[in-house]
């Protein structure tokens, strides 16, 4: 068990020798010690080339305006590690990460688990034990075998589709857009920015085998920007002939 905050991030950052290893076995075995933490809230996962750490950003303010208490797992950080788990905006405290170490640290080890995978069941295991109502979860990469895909969502999310990490996901859209339609779940909503003509159709086949509702966000919606500060930001919404502010 690490002693200090710095101690267990030091021990984690040591994890990205073991790099990118897609899959779902080790995260799941992971979840499984700590009592399946990831099932005992509501979640909505994202995933997508762009835009995803936005469109989480927005999912969780609009949800904490109704009164929901959120919390939200995107990546990478911009200056500190956590940046990745928040609840309500407030970042996840130093202290609960290195009691946290204490469940965690030695099936990590045995496992050769990876740092997103040490990372993602963290954060799940945090907002359980803070009783959140709904959990907002960026993928780290692709979606398929993504960790965050132990997930069983009230809703989907897929932001957009280009080439990207083709080493992992494919060389062509359609291949990146089956790994990143890997999300879609049964009977689960699946909303879409996707603009690619082969990678939307890609994803409307993986909605239909899984009688998933599809929604796709219509490609002529516009905003205009008439205020913003480091609090909010007020804009107009067009969507076809609707406006909504």
């Amino acid at each position: 068990m690490a002693q200090s905050y710095q101690e267990f991030i030091d021990w984690l950052y040591g994890l990205q020798r073991f790099g990118i290893k897609l899959g779902l076995e080790k995260v799941s075995l992971l979840l499984e010690d700590l009592g399946d933490p990831h099932n005992k809230y509501l979640s909505i996962h994202v995933a997508g080339t762009n835009g995803k750490g936005s469109v989480a950003a927005m999912i969780d303010a609009v949800l904490q305006t109704h009164g929901l208490k959120t919390g939200s797992y995107t990546s990478p950080h911009l200056v500190r590690f956590s940046e990745r788990i928040k609840i309500n905006g407030g970042e996840i405290p130093e202290d609960y990460v290195v009691e946290y170490s204490s469940s965690i640290q030695s099936k990590v080890d045995t496992l050769r688990a990876t740092f997103f995978e040490a990372t993602t069941a963290m954060a799940m295991k945090y907002f359980a034990d803070n009783e959140i109502d709904v959990g907002i979860f960026e993928t780290g990469l692709g979606g398929r075998f993504d960790a965050t895909n132990v997930l069983t969502p009230v809703i989907s999310v897929i932001t957009s589709v280009g080439l990207e990490h083709q080493k992992y996901l494919g060389r062509t859209l359609a291949r990146i857009a089956y790994e990143k339609g890997g999300i879609i779940k049964e009977d689960t909503p699946v909303v879409s920015g996707v603009q690619s003509a082969r990678a939307i159709e890609v994803l409307r086949e993986i909605a239909k085998y899984n009688k998933a509702p599809f929604i796709e966000v219509n490609p002529h919606a516009a905003a205009l920007l008439h205020e913003k500060d480091l609090n909010k930001s007020i804009v107009d919404m067009y969507y076809g002939d609707a406006k909504q502010h």
